[in-house]
């Protein structure tokens, strides 16, 4: 068992038109992104405890991954990715 933490920041505010993407629109892509991870690594049935935390304020991103599930692959590398994806999933989204 382990656990895993990682952040991610993207997405810095501009003075642009307004047709970029809700904050609850952002929070939901950058979790089902991470989730999409850790679920491509592991069983759904393998994976004792997950948290997948994130927040969007001011144009920040912050994504915080706890991870809980079998030692191969490694649970931190698994969560790290995820919360890069996330952040890499919520840019392209404002690129869009």
């Amino acid at each position: 068992m382990s656990d895993g933490s990682s952040d991610g920041s993207t997405a810095e505010p501009t003075d642009g038109p307004t047709d970029e993407p809700a904050d609850d629109e952002v929070v939901r892509t950058a979790a089902e992104a991470a989730e999409g991870v850790v679920f491509a690594h592991y069983d759904q049935s393998a994976v004792t405890d997950l948290d997948v935390t994130v927040t969007f304020e001011e144009g920040v991103l912050d994504v915080d991954v706890y991870l809980n599930a079998p030692d191969d692959p490694d649970p931190d590398a698994v969560a790290r990715e995820a919360a890069e994806t996330a952040g890499e999933a919520v840019d392209e989204l404002f690129e869009a």
